[in-house]
């Protein structure tokens, strides 16, 4: 039976955020000032069949999509017909292969973390500076490029399809839409298609370089469309709202603080963490990456931006090694955070070392001992040590930062903020609400919604300052150690 939906037509100022991010889908509606009024969690589940291997269920994922969906709907009755847009924020370097007929998939979401592509990268014809020159990025397995070749070569039901001309692949958000839109829309917008590595990010289109060295049929990739574009309708209940933003998780995050976010810089602290300053022009910086924040038909915005692997994953991680459930983890943490002075120190390559480093297939190693609390301790303040190497990074290129705006699950932590703060010497400013990717998508759709607040500021503390920048110089030997004998024993 076909329904009697009811259509947005206009007038409507509440506006709909979709997020799926790595441990969960989030849906929220935000009134006109700003406010939540309706939210919903699903969390999906993150897999290792092998080393280096890291996957979600791709049908289980658009489940959690729609779930939300109807959670959110059922929360607001009637009040749909209020919604009148809605931004879709994802993964952006995971990717996933699907029949262009059904939308069901033909493998696993291979996440942004996962390494298992490498050598994919190793035979390729062009150089690292060219690879960086055309994408704004490192030639690193965490991106699409590879994991999409080696699915075509590994995978049975991918080479099926392609044979029978029912191959799509491409980036996560790709994926959903087509599935959202019912198989109507094969498209994905440049903050999601730049990090497949096969993004030209001077031209906003597929390069052919690269699709010709990574032996790739552009007909399988989606076609490019702005930021903000007519994507398709999203069913409410009784009413279509439609989706009118679609870009990347950390590519939201700025937007959800100022129109033009260009004089602060953003630290957004979740499964990774990631350090984004905004710049109205492209430019490149050794370690960093160059990405494009937003791209319209008539506005271009881009970031430097660094890029933590193991941050909530790290400690995701931790409570599996120590068999902690993870809520208890960090309900200790703050406790710890506060009370421990002398922690041990933690090489931290969970996911592998991304920038500045840039090195997938480092190991991770406590130096020194130490209790569960003080290992956990030593992991938080390994996230605060690579933030401050980032930190480090940019200012070669772009000094004189003055205030870092933190927002994401882990910016509840004060002990990991005022870490950041002593180190940086450079205070912390806490949002209020540190859902950013959302509110950031949401402000996106609709301009017209107040930007977020901050609600705590961390000062940089002279006499903590010189105790953790003293074990940040060591933590930075060890490191540099370790990665010069990963170099060396690859070189052999």
């Amino acid at each position: 039976m076909i329904e009697t939906v009811t259509s947005n037509t206009g007038g409507q100022d509440w506006t709909l955020a979709l997020d799926q991010g790595g441990h969960a889908t989030r849906a929220l509606v935000f009134d006109e000032s700003g406010d939540t009024v309706a939210e919903c969690v699903v969390e999906i589940g993150i897999c290792h069949p092998s080393p280096g291997w890291v996957e979600h269920d791709a049908v289980k994922l658009i489940e959690s999509v729609g779930e939300c969906l109807e959670q959110i709907a059922a929360q607001l009755g009637t009040r749909t017909t209020k919604v009148g847009s809605a931004a879709l924020c994802t993964q952006r370097s995971s990717i996933v292969c699907w029949s262009k007929k059904t939308g069901d998939p033909l493998s696993a979401i291979i996440s942004w973390q996962d390494t298992r592509a490498a050598e994919n990268l190793r035979g390729l014809s062009l150089s690292d500076s060219e690879v960086t020159e055309i994408t704004g990025l490192p030639r690193s397995p965490h991106y699409g490029a590879s994991k999409l070749r080696w699915c075509l070569d590994h995978l049975a039901d991918v080479q099926s399809a392609r044979q029978q001309n029912d191959l799509a692949f491409g980036p996560l958000a790709s994926f959903i839409l087509f599935n959202l839109s019912q198989g109507k829309t094969f498209a994905v917008d440049p903050a999601n298609a730049s990090r497949t590595l096969l993004w030209d990010i001077h031209t906003g289109n597929w390069s052919s370089r690269l699709l010709n060295a990574f032996e790739i049929d552009q007909q399988l990739l989606p076609a490019i469309k702005p930021n903000r574009h007519d994507w398709c309708d999203l069913q409410l209940g009784d009413t279509t709202v439609p989706l009118t933003v679609v870009t990347g998780d950390q590519s939201a995050v700025p937007f959800a603080f100022s129109d033009q976010p260009v004089d602060r810089l953003f630290l957004n602290l979740g499964t990774g963490a990631f350090l984004q300053r905004p710049i109205r022009e492209y430019q490149s910086c050794e370690g960093l990456l160059s990405s494009v924040l937003l791209r319209d038909n008539d506005n271009s915005m881009f970031a430097l931006e660094g890029t933590i692997n193991g941050a909530g994953a790290a400690l995701s991680w931790f409570a599996d090694t120590q068999q902690i459930d993870e809520d208890e983890l960090f309900g200790l943490l703050p406790d710890w955070l506060a009370s421990i002075e002398d922690p041990p120190l933690f090489i931290n390559a969970i996911g592998g070392l991304a920038a500045p480093f840039w090195v997938s297939d480092a190991e991770s190693m406590f130096i020194g001992d130490g209790g569960t609390g003080e290992q956990a301790v030593a992991v938080t303040e390994s996230i605060a040590f690579l933030i401050k190497a980032n930190l480090q990074s940019m200012e070669n290129c772009m000094p004189d930062v003055k205030k870092i705006i933190a927002s994401g699950g882990l910016a509840e932590l004060d002990g990991l903020l005022q870490r950041v703060a002593d180190l940086s010497g450079v205070s912390v400013l806490r949002s209020t609400n540190l859902q950013a990717t959302a509110y950031g998508g949401a402000r996106l759709a609709n301009p017209a919604l107040p930007t977020l607040t901050m609600e705590t500021q961390f000062a940089p503390n002279a006499n903590n300052a010189i105790a953790i920048n003293k074990r940040y110089q060591e933590w930075r030997k060890h490191l540099e150690k370790a990665i010069d004998k990963k170099k060396a024993g690859t070189q052999k």
